[in-house]
């Protein structure tokens, strides 16, 4: 078995690398204190979805850039994680509204407006 890891970056490609993974990181952050600092359901549901969406795809470039140097050939195997999450978050989080929704409507609760009329 051959040994991956080659031996240090370039100095571009450890730049590129750094600045999409603090990126990723700042976006999963934001979202995070999304979730804990908005008032109601229906308006945390937003961010860490948003900022998960986003990290993953500035970790996926760091990545993307990292073992494709590394490797001396393009690496998309990571890819996939950027399909798979732009498929499951929005996917879940339409979910979570619409049994949010139907709770809230069951017990008379507090909708939102733009909610009232579906």
């Amino acid at each position: 078995m051959t040994d991956f890891i080659v031996g240090p970056l370039p100095l571009w490609a450890e730049i590129i690398t750094a600045v999409f993974a603090v990126l990723g990181a700042a976006f999963a952050a934001i979202g995070s204190f999304g979730l804990v600092r908005l008032p109601t359901f229906f308006r945390r549901i937003h961010a860490p979805t948003l900022g998960a969406t986003v990290g993953v795809w500035c970790m996926t470039v760091a990545t993307i850039v990292y073992f494709s140097v590394q490797g001396f050939s393009l690496f998309l195997h990571a890819v996939l994680i950027v399909l798979f999450i732009a498929l499951t978050a929005p996917i879940t989080t339409i979910f979570l509204m619409r049994a949010a929704l139907f709770r809230e409507r069951q017990k008379g609760g507090d909708v939102p407006p733009e909610a009232k009329s579906g």
